[in-house]
């Protein structure tokens, strides 16, 4: 007889309770916070809260594929820093956006294809083969404009041009609003929604799980090891280079120092929405309250006065111990299924 509990097919998927554990924090947080300093809760915060989540919600997809395969990136703020100023250096020299746009995820793209044919066909460590192309791509973001920040993406715009095509740039990635959202949350909604098909219906997502589980057992069963490792690398190129288009979008220009430490953000978001570091655990639902966690956490600090370096003392612990409830909790597993074993 099966079991209709509606309940208990909600706790079945994989990684759902984790899921559930980060909404309930999430909430309980936004309550406190409201309680604290009601203009938390005021429409004018939430939808800055919104924006804010984007690029920390694009580098924890990003990341959550490639901590899934059981492996790590990074590169994930240096591709973003690259990103933001090839795109910025090519507007503000004229180029189209569009072309720009194409050309700046050609590089990220790039970048996310050497990661992942350095880890899986080269063998390197994969934080030996991220540490490296994270350096390159941070020289290439301060090489593409003479070692300086950009001037504006709008500079090359005849002064007698009201709206440019930068404008529509801008309006796409940041400023424009449809159904009075931000475009770039619509814009980063569609590509959760994308990503999280990818990874829980298809073939694709279904050896990208395998091979962070037990990578050689994958490899016996059939699965082109190689090639499922470079597609996490490639989406989570893809990822940080778009959080990058977001940041041009956001400044209305190219700086340097864009993206720095986003990489450890990529895997805050993951790890406490569930993501499990050893492989093979978690979904991006729960990415998408772990950064929401994030952002939530550093904006009600700032609203209940609390200092920055409190501010990062407190999420520093949040993800120490996100990361210690994994792994007790999956070792667990691993003895009970060891005792299973030997007993039967």
């Amino acid at each position: 007889m099966t079991n209709d509990n509606p309940l208990k097919r909600i706790l079945a998927v994989r990684g759902m309770g984790q899921v559930l554990t980060a909404a309930a924090g999430l909430l309980i947080m936004c309550v406190v916070f409201s309680y604290v300093n009601p203009s938390f809760a005021s429409g004018r915060n939430l939808a800055n809260l919104l924006r804010q989540i984007v690029p920390i919600l694009l580098v924890g997809i990003a990341q959550s594929y490639v901590l899934i395969t059981g492996n790590i990136d990074l590169s994930i703020g240096s591709v973003l820093g690259m990103s933001c100023m090839i795109s910025a250096t090519l507007m503000s020299g004229g180029m189209h956006p569009l072309a720009a746009v194409a050309l700046t995820m050609a590089a990220a793209l790039a970048i996310g294809w050497l990661n992942g044919a350095l880890v899986s066909r080269c063998r390197l460590p994969p934080f030996i083969a991220t540490l490296g192309t994270m350096i390159i791509a941070r020289g290439i973001a301060q090489l593409v404009n003479g070692n300086r920040n950009t001037d504006s993406i709008r500079k090359m715009v005849p002064a007698d041009v009201v709206y440019s095509a930068q404008d529509a740039f801008r309006d796409i990635f940041y400023l424009g609003k449809t159904f009075g959202i931000h475009n770039c949350v619509w814009l980063t909604l569609l590509i959760f929604t994308f990503f999280a098909f990818l990874l829980s219906k298809t073939r694709t997502g279904r050896h990208i799980y395998a091979v962070g589980s037990n990578i050689e057992a994958a490899r016996l069963s059939g699965v082109d090891t190689a090639r499922t490792v470079t597609v996490a690398y490639v989406v989570s190129a893809f990822c940080a280079g778009t959080a990058g288009l977001y940041t041009t979008a956001l400044s209305g220009m190219g700086a340097m120092d864009a993206g720095n430490m986003y990489e450890l953000y990529a895997v805050a978001a993951a790890v406490i929405g569930g993501v499990s570091t050893l492989g093979g655990q978690g979904i991006l639902l729960g990415t998408v309250f772990g950064a929401s966690i994030w952002c939530v956490l550093k904006n009600g600090l700032q609203f209940a006065g609390v200092s920055v370096a409190y501010q990062n003392i407190v999420i520093g612990v949040i993800v120490i111990v996100s990361v210690l409830l994994d792994v007790i909790v999956r070792t667990d597993m691993l003895k009970g299924k060891f005792k299973k074993k030997t007993t039967s």
